[in-house]
């Protein structure tokens, strides 16, 4: 791969020009995505999307929107200083980064860290879940019916896949490629690098593997309505190495990562305010996982590890209160984490460039098991299997169950022309309620074959159901419910 593509400026669409001359006034075309997604409705809507903690009033817990925005910075941050660290340790490498790939790779990394959660459904990943779940039981029912015959007999494989492990990542590259405006045929209409690096997995619903070695076949990364687009931006920026070959661009390991440390350090931080647990609780399991893991960390991230959690107990001792011993220490464990995920992305830039790397760049690093520790124990621990949040995913499935229960029967005839078969007034009435926008980006796609539009029409609810925030969906059940 070679970073002249991988910086693609190009667009799948028609450009985006200003009225007035550009050459006195110039504007990268990776600003112009930067300016194009703040000042869009899905970006907003983040600010009424769940983290972690589902319907939370609090205004002190992150939502989708602020957690973005922490991603963002530490992946344009984490970037600089990969580039910094290349040009020192890696100078002899083919592939260098001069000052204006640097300014390109960090405006990149603001537009992807911004909307790398765009896909995700309102209450967080368990949204996710939730609408799986929903097409895995009614798809594997003979009773759940299109046209007097089992609606699975008129998709692919492929299709009933997509729905029943439906995913946000493969939602976002959905909403920017086909659903932000009807007015252009490629949604927003972004740079290719920018829409590549948002790719984590570039594989499809039939191929993926979450017990694979190699990360980028973790979760499906796109659905087979998108597989047009995603040809277009991997041959585009070249990360196609060969027909059954499509590897991750080297910009998504870094927004990786930042999304790994800004969900890490801030959901403890979060659940600390909330109080799930207490410091001296924190402390004795922090200590407790580092002993159950030490038998596969070095001495070297042993020892680094085993000096984080020490600094958090000097720190409750020298400051004012224990909150704000917390929130130093956090800041410390950031800092720490991006420093290490810089590191990992220099040590391992040669096979990264080959497209061979198969791991997260903090793999190997001194503080990898810091992260996992924070990230998959003590979360694990004290956030996930709490009654409270507990409750909150239980009203969640409800809420999105029955809005699937609602509108998947009300689409099933959604624009079709069959005298036999047609929308009841109050399916019409139900289907008046979905964006025109969405309607009409079915509408554009559809194909007239019996089976893809199904599929489509069944993506034109979960189109609608993703995009929604905690408020308006619960509001919507509420009202559809006579609540």
């Amino acid at each position: 791969m070679e970073w002249k593509t991988l910086l693609s400026e190009k667009r799948l669409g028609i450009n985006v020009n200003y009225p007035y001359n550009e050459d006195r006034y110039p504007v990268s075309e990776f600003e112009k995505d930067y300016e194009k997604i703040i000042t869009s409705a899905a970006f907003r809507r983040l600010q009424d999307k769940t983290q972690v903690f589902p319907l939370d009033k609090s205004d002190f817990i992150r939502t989708r929107l602020t957690h973005s925005i922490e991603t963002a910075t530490i992946a344009k941050r984490m970037a600089g200083m990969i580039v910094k660290n290349i040009n020192i340790f890696q100078k002899n490498d083919p592939h260098k980064i001069d000052s204006d790939m640097l300014a390109s790779i960090e405006n990149i990394m603001m537009c992807a860290g911004l909307l790398h959660d765009l896909g995700n459904p309102p209450f967080g990943h368990f949204g996710e879940v939730v609408i799986g779940e929903w097409f895995q039981t009614h798809l594997e029912d003979k009773k759940f019916c299109f046209r007097d015959k089992p609606a699975s007999l008129y998709l692919t494989e492929q299709m009933k896949k997509d729905l029943i492990h439906f995913e946000g990542n493969a939602q976002t590259i959905r909403i920017l490629t086909k659903l932000y405006s009807s007015n252009d045929l490629y949604g927003m209409n972004l740079t290719t690098s920018v829409l590549n690096t948002l790719i984590k997995y570039p594989t499809d619903s039939l191929n993926f593997n979450e017990e694979s070695e190699d990360i980028r076949l973790h979760k499906l990364g796109y659905f087979s309505a998108e597989k047009n687009e995603l040809d277009k931006i991997v041959v585009e920026t070249q990360t196609r190495l060969s027909v059954d070959c499509v590897v991750r661009h080297p910009l998504t390991y870094i927004l990786e990562a930042a999304d790994d440390i800004a969900y890490a350090a801030a959901d403890l931080e979060d659940a600390y305010k909330k109080g799930m647990f207490t410091l001296d609780g924190f402390i004795k399991f922090f200590n407790k996982s580092l002993e159950k893991r030490k038998i596969k960390m070095s001495n070297s991230q042993f020892n680094k590890t085993t000096q984080l959690i020490a600094d958090l107990i000097s720190s409750r001792e020298k400051c004012e209160s224990e909150s704000a011993a917390f929130h130093e220490w956090i800041e410390e464990v950031r800092n720490w984490l991006i420093y290490s995920a810089a590191y990992g992305f220099t040590n391992n830039y040669k096979d990264i460039m080959k497209g061979s790397y198969k791991n997260s760049i903090l793999d190997g690093t001194n503080h990898e098991y810091s992260l996992k520790i924070m990230k998959k124990d003590i979360m694990g621990k004290f956030v996930y299997c709490d009654h409270s949040i507990l409750k909150l995913e239980l009203s969640a499935q409800t809420i999105i169950h029955s809005l699937l229960n609602k509108f998947i029967p009300a689409i099933l005839e959604f624009g079709e022309e069959n005298e036999s078969y047609k929308q009841s007034k109050a399916e019409i009435r139900l289907t008046d309620l979905i964006s025109e926008n969405y309607k009409e980006s079915y509408r554009k796609h559809k194909i007239g074959d019996e089976g893809t539009d199904l599929y489509l029409r069944f993506l034109l609810v979960t189109d609608f159901i993703s995009g929604m925030t905690d408020t308006y969906a619960k509001d919507l059940y509420q009202a559809l419910q006579g609540i």
